[in-house]
C-alpha cells in the first residue's frame, strides 16, 4: 500500500522496487492522497504495466488517513505500507511472510534498514522489545502486519496529523502482547530529504504528538512505569493517581507534563 502526496518523482522508483518482489501474489495499492502534481499520471502507467497496481484517488486527508483508505481496500491477509519516496528489497516480501508462517504469535516483522538520498549507510535503529518501545519508536512504517490487527485498533490515527503515527499505532497493536521480528538483512531503503515531514516537524507540534499518544495510551505507559523510571514501591504509593502518575512519567522521560493539575 503506496500513499503517495505530491510526490511524483519518487512514485516510479518506489513501484519497481514493489514489481521486482520475487513473491508473486501480492496486490500495491497507491492511494493519490490529493496530489496536485502527476501522481495520477504516473499511477496511471503502473496500473497498465501491471493488473496487481490498482489506483485510488481522495481528497487530502493526511498520512494516516490516506493509508487507511488503501488499507481499508486490500484483500490480502498481510499488509506492509510503502511511503512513495522509500523502497523495498526484492526479498523482503517473502522473507516477511516466512516468519508469519514459521511463529504464529508473530504480530509485526520488519528488518534491517538502509539511508538513501541526502545521506547514506545502514539506519541505527534501536533493538525492539516492548521496555523500548515505551520510551521510542523503532519500527518503521514499512513493516508487516496482518489486517485483522489494524481492524481491531481502529487503523492509524487520523488525529496524528504532525507525525509519530507510526508510533502510535506499534504500542496499539503490541501493547497486549504478540511476537515482534527484526530480519538480519536489510530489506527497506529510507530516503533522506531535506523537506521530509520529520525534518520540519517544529518542537510544538512534537509536544502535540507526544501529548496524544500518552493520553490515548495512559495503561501501556503506566503498566511499564516502574521498569521505565526505576522507581521503588514507596515512590509509587506516593502518586496516588494515574494522572499524577502519568505527569510525572512523562515529564522524566520527555520533559513536559500532559496535565494542568490543581494542588
Amino acid at each position: 500500500m503506496v500513499p503517495c502526496y505530491n510526490q511524483a518523482q519518487y512514485l516510479d522508483e518506489c513501484l519497481q522496487s514493489v514489481l521486482d518482489q520475487i513473491y508473486p501474489n501480492w496486490e500495491c495499492i497507491i492511494v493519490n492522497d490529493g496530489s496536485l502534481d502527476d501522481t495520477e499520471a504516473i499511477a496511471q502507467e503502473w496500473i497498465h504495466k501491471d493488473n496487481r497496481f490498482i489506483y485510488l484517488k481522495k481528497e487530502n486527508g493526511g498520512l494516516s488517513s490516506a493509508r487507511n483508505y488503501g488499507i481499508s481496500y486490500a484483500k490480502g491477509e498481510f499488509i506492509l505500507p510503502l511511503d512513495a519516496d522509500d523502497k523495498i528489497a526484492s526479498h523482503y516480501v517473502a522473507l516477511a511472510l516466512k516468519e508469519f508462517e514459521n511463529n504464529s504469535d508473530t504480530k509485526v516483522v520488519y528488518c534491517q534498514a538502509e539511508k538513501f538520498g541526502e545521506e547514506f549507510g545502514i539506519w541505527q535503529l534501536s533493538p525492539f522489545f516492548i521496555l523500548n518501545l515505551a520510551r521510542r519508536n523503532m519500527i518503521f512504517c514499512s513493516a508487516m502486519y496482518r489486517k485483522k490487527d489494524w481492524e481491531l485498533v481502529g487503523g492509524y490515527d487520523i488525529n496524528l496529523i504532525y507525525g509519530l503515527e507510526d508510533w502510535e499505532f506499534w504500542i496499539a497493536i503490541l501493547k497486549n502482547g504478540g511476537d515482534v521480528k527484526c530480519l538480519d538483512e536489510v530489506g527497506f531503503y529510507y530516503r533522506i530529504r531535506e523537506k521530509s515531514m520529520a525534518r520540519i516537524i517544529n518542537l510544538e507540534e512534537r509536544n502535540f504528538s507526544e501529548r496524544y499518544v500518552a493520553k490515548k495510551h495512559i495503561d501501556f505507559f503506566l503498566s511499564n512505569y516502574d521498569e521505565l523510571l526505576g522507581i521503588n514501591g514507596e515512590l509509587n504509593s506516593k502518586l496516588k493517581s494515574e494522572k499524577v502518575l502519568l505527569n510525572e512519567l512523562c515529564f522524566q522521560l520527555f520533559g513536559f507534563k500532559i496535565f494542568n493539575l490543581k494542588k
